[in-house]
């Protein structure tokens, strides 16, 4: 999945040649995408995670990786549920702005205070940069039993962020701060069946291109609907390589997203019969 090539009509691999290489990276500056290859951990039926470094001197924190929100957020308190936190006191660098905000996703919601602090990101790109940082101080079902992750990264638009869109978001302080082109590339790979059942579920965050490894063949964009979530507009689905042949309004009601920070797939209840009925119908051939 590339993110954020600009909005427009359909295109096919804008930013790069007949060979499909994107937005090469130089090993010596700021940018290195193969240093990005296989920087994300799956968490099995959760969702992706990277590391990050927070602070001065470094705190190391897993952070989900989410297109469907647009704040930095950590666990700023001790919790239950998650295997370590960002302790604000132990940073020389960090500045509370003392402004609450709050968070509310479709499953779980935080409640925190906005800060700043300088951040590292192992395997991506080289330097550190002063980013918007909410620590979260209250939560409900969103730090889950047993999660890998202690805090969640929004990379959609900053229409999302709260407490207002004024916040700049993780990845437009990196644009601006670090000079890297306005877009990144996600893949995630499934886990499969593996004999002992743990799976091996990674995948890459390339942030400011795309690394041509990734992928075969073109890349092909379809236009953003609008900035705020990853809204597209779906005009097929097909099930089992059967058109469903249904109104592409019906698809897109009220809206349909690109969301990486969860494993939930959610469509219209006339869709979801559509896709059940279609699914037993292809399990019976």
């Amino acid at each position: 999945v590339v993110l954020r090539p600009g909005s427009g009509s359909r295109q096919q691999d804008p930013l790069g040649g007949a060979d499909g290489l994107a937005l090469a990276s130089d090993p010596g500056g700021t940018l290195n995408f193969l240093a990005m290859v296989e920087n994300l951990q799956g968490d099995s039926g959760r969702g992706y995670y990277r590391e990050m470094l927070i602070g001065t001197p470094p705190q190391a924190l897993n952070i989900l990786v989410d297109t469907g929100s647009s704040n930095f957020a950590v666990a700023g308190v001790p919790d239950p549920d998650v295997t370590s936190y960002f302790n604000t006191k132990l940073s020389s660098t960090y500045k509370s702005q003392g402004i609450d905000v709050t968070v509310k996703y479709s499953q779980g919601s935080w409640t925190g205070v906005l800060g700043t602090d300088v951040i590292t990101i192992p395997k991506g790109i080289y330097g550190s940069y002063t980013i918007n940082i909410a620590t979260i101080l209250e939560s409900e079902n969103f730090f889950l039993p047993g999660v890998k992750w202690h805090g969640i990264l929004g990379l959609a638009y900053d229409a999302l962020a709260k407490p207002s869109s004024s916040v700049e978001t993780f990845f437009d302080s990196l644009v601006r701060q670090a000079k890297i082109p306005n877009i990144f590339s996600l893949q995630m790979c499934g886990a499969g069946l593996p004999v002992s059942g743990s799976g091996t579920n990674g995948g890459s965050l390339v942030l400011g291109g795309i690394e041509p490894s990734l992928y075969r063949g073109n890349i092909w964009y379809t236009p953003i609907k609008e900035e705020w979530y990853y809204q597209v507009e779906i005009l097929k689905l097909e099930v089992g390589g059967q058109n469903l042949e249904l109104d592409c309004r019906e698809y897109n009601a009220d809206k349909a997203i690109v969301d990486s920070g969860t494993t939930l797939l959610r469509l219209p209840q006339k869709v979801f019969s559509a896709v059940v009925q279609a699914i037993a119908r292809t399990s019976l051939v």
